[in-house]
């Protein structure tokens, strides 16, 4: 690994600050399951800090904790060890004062209830008044590009329209952070791109911090503003790479040698991390 990345690993935030003052702030975090077979490692000493409105990407091989830590910060997994804070909170006191949404692999619609009412359910399950939740589900559902789909029901919307309305109830309380586990990864790369393109003119709009799990090099590069390379499990974060192509972006920029270069660091960061080794 260079000094550069040596540096930015040691201070992740990228400040002088360290650790301190970021959105999420993640310190020797490490995370051990206990299992009949023995205990498996999956995440060691990990360090972190998201600053307010970055679009950071985890990228690794399968299995190495990308999404053990997205759950982490969620409060779905408790750490063995270490030290985590969500906007100045215990990731339970952010998940009770509804710091984050959260995007799963699969859009997880209810059949049964209209695209509308499934992104009401948060809304209904947080007590607000019916015209609220109206007013809100048709808000983000235009964000997303789903207006005039309202009333159509989950079997009737292409995989993608699908992610775009889970996407849509995970804002639809505005909360500060938006946690997306691959929500991208079962489409085709004609669809992919195009929500990717979608993704980032939604977060240009909303400026939500984001946190984002992928195993694609092209859409960790095109979307963020960092990436955060980790090592097979144990996970460990091996380098942090800093994605300066500016805010208007457009999927010819994957063609630009700035882009292809920062492509190439990462598959150098997870060379370097044995992710390709058998």
């Amino acid at each position: 690994m260079s000094d550069a990345a040596l540096d930015r690993h040691a201070n992740p935030a990228g400040g002088s600050d360290g650790l301190s003052g970021g959105v999420i702030d993640i310190r020797d975090l490490s995370l051990t399951f206990q299992t009949a077979d023995g205990p498996v490692y999956a995440l060691s000493h990990v360090d972190l800090a998201v600053r307010k409105g970055e679009f950071i990407s985890f990228i690794g091989p399968s299995g190495c904790g990308k999404t053990t830590l997205l759950r982490v910060i969620a409060d779905l997994e408790q750490a063995s060890s270490g030290q985590i804070s969500v906007n100045g909170l215990t990731p339970e006191e952010a998940r009770l004062n509804r710091q984050y949404g959260y995007v799963f692999q699969a859009p997880a619609l209810y059949p049964w209830r209209t695209i509308e009412k499934n992104v009401m359910l948060p809304l209904e399950v947080f007590g607000m008044t019916a015209a609220e939740r109206t007013a809100r589900a048709r808000k983000y559902l235009a964000l997303v590009n789903l207006a005039g789909f309202e009333q159509k029901f989950p079997w009737q919307l292409s995989g993608g329209m699908q992610q775009r309305a889970s996407i849509a109830r995970a804002l639809s309380f505005d909360p500060q952070l938006l946690l997306m586990d691959e929500p991208f990864g079962a489409l085709d790369e004609i669809v992919r791109d195009k929500l990717n393109e979608q993704l980032l003119r939604l977060w240009a709009e909303t400026r939500k911090t984001v946190i984002f799990v992928t195993h694609s090099i092209p859409e960790a590069v095109f979307l963020s503003t960092r990436i955060v390379v980790m090592s097979p499990r144990p996970g460990r974060i091996i380098d942090i790479l800093d994605c300066d192509l500016g805010d208007n972006r457009t999927l010819d920029i994957r063609e630009t040698p700035r882009f292809l270069a920062i492509a190439q660091r990462v598959r150098e960061g997870l060379r370097a991390g044995h992710s390709y080794d058998d």
